[in-house]
């Protein structure tokens, strides 16, 4: 059976090029600095995002932890969505190992925070029974928030507030080359905001391994002992380096072909009774790109007994993987990625179809 893993964009496989260009990689001892694919990955992303320096890690989680480690101490607090990753699914690292205390806000549906919300939010520094605001955390593009682009004018006037308050800010850039691509705009817009930024090279970019953590020289400088502080060292990889620089050259403009994709996965499955799927519509802000959530709700289709849980055992006997989220097993998510085809969505819609009306 011929398998349609839309899970993630996490497990995109690389191209047969891209192993070719990770086997002839010139390496040699990172933790030395002196592996040239390695450098030359730090150096490009750095410059791509226009920043003065980068650091390259094993994931985009351990991007995350090591940039709030370097900017944050113990006891400090950094404000961040409650539908964050930082949040929901890094292990509690920042509080575990950084004991950096999370000030969770609401993330509207647009993936953005209230700028009142984080006005408020913030801590008097002269009062000893609070913990001192540190630091803004955003996501872009956000994931549990329908994998939607932030626009370059919300992070700005974030930005503003951040500054006047002499707070860091670091994104959560997993997939911002996707909400570059979707808002059709520059990515530096996207990252002019921010001290400090990861970008993962092992979700839509198509690499095996890795993310990229860039900001100022001094920053990087902290950040580094971070990373090994958590065992971030690695020796020889400038092999998995490689892949990304590779990923850098040929998988950025064809992301665009992932959105649309979505964009064509939404409207069928919003066609479909039963399931509901806000992304078939434009947003009132930022851009949808490639992830795509619905609800799944089988008693308007007679079968009280289907929902997100269910019709994904079923999809799954079919070929077609998705994730069921949540307790309330409403929730489903698909996601394109450089593995999916305008073909494969038309079988995937095919089977959702037939899982829903049980024929």
């Amino acid at each position: 059976m011929t398998i349609i893993d839309l899970r993630s964009d996490t497990v995109t496989l690389p191209t047969s090029a891209m192993r070719e260009a990770m086997a002839t990689a010139p390496v040699g001892d990172d933790v030395y600095g002196e592996d040239p694919s390695v450098n030359l990955l730090e150096e490009r992303m750095a410059a791509t995002l226009g920043k003065e320096a980068g650091l390259f890690v094993a994931s985009g989680t351990m991007g995350n932890l090591v940039a709030l480690l370097a900017h944050a101490g113990r006891g400090d607090e950094v404000i961040l969505g409650d539908l964050a990753h930082t949040f929901l699914y890094e292990g509690g690292g920042i509080s575990a190992l950084g004991s950096i205390h999370p000030h969770q806000l609401p993330n509207r549906v647009d993936g953005t925070i209230d700028l009142h919300r984080i006005t408020l939010a913030l801590r008097n520094p002269d009062d000893p029974h609070a913990p001192p605001t540190r630091m803004i955390v955003l996501e872009n593009t956000h994931n549990r928030c329908g994998g939607i682009a932030l626009t370059a004018d919300y992070c700005n006037q974030v930005a503003a507030l951040a500054k006047e308050h002499r707070l860091a800010m670091h994104l959560d850039g997993a997939r911002l080359f996707n909400a570059a691509i979707a808002l059709d705009c520059p990515i530096t817009d996207l990252t002019r905001a921010f001290d400090s930024v990861t970008v993962c090279l092992s979700k839509g970019l198509g690499a095996p391994v890795g993310s990229v953590l860039c900001g100022s020289k001094d920053f990087i400088r902290r950040a580094h002992r971070m990373r090994k502080l958590v065992g971030g060292g690695m020796r020889q990889a400038g092999i998995l380096a490689a892949g990304g620089l590779y990923a850098m050259d040929h998988h950025i403009e064809r992301l665009a072909e992932d959105h649309e994709n979505a964009r064509v996965l939404a409207r069928g499955i919003a066609q479909i009774d039963g399931l509901a799927c806000p992304q078939a519509v434009a947003p009132k802000s930022g851009a949808w790109t490639n992830l795509v959530y619905f609800t799944v709700n089988g008693a308007a289709v007679g079968r009280p007994q289907l929902n997100a849980v269910e019709l994904s055992k079923q999809l799954k006997a079919h070929g077609i993987l998705a994730h069921a989220l949540g307790s309330d097993g409403k929730q489903m998510r698909m996601v394109t990625h450089i593995n999916i085809s305008t073909s494969d969505i038309e079988t995937a819609l095919s089977k959702l179809r037939s899982c829903i009306t049980g024929t």
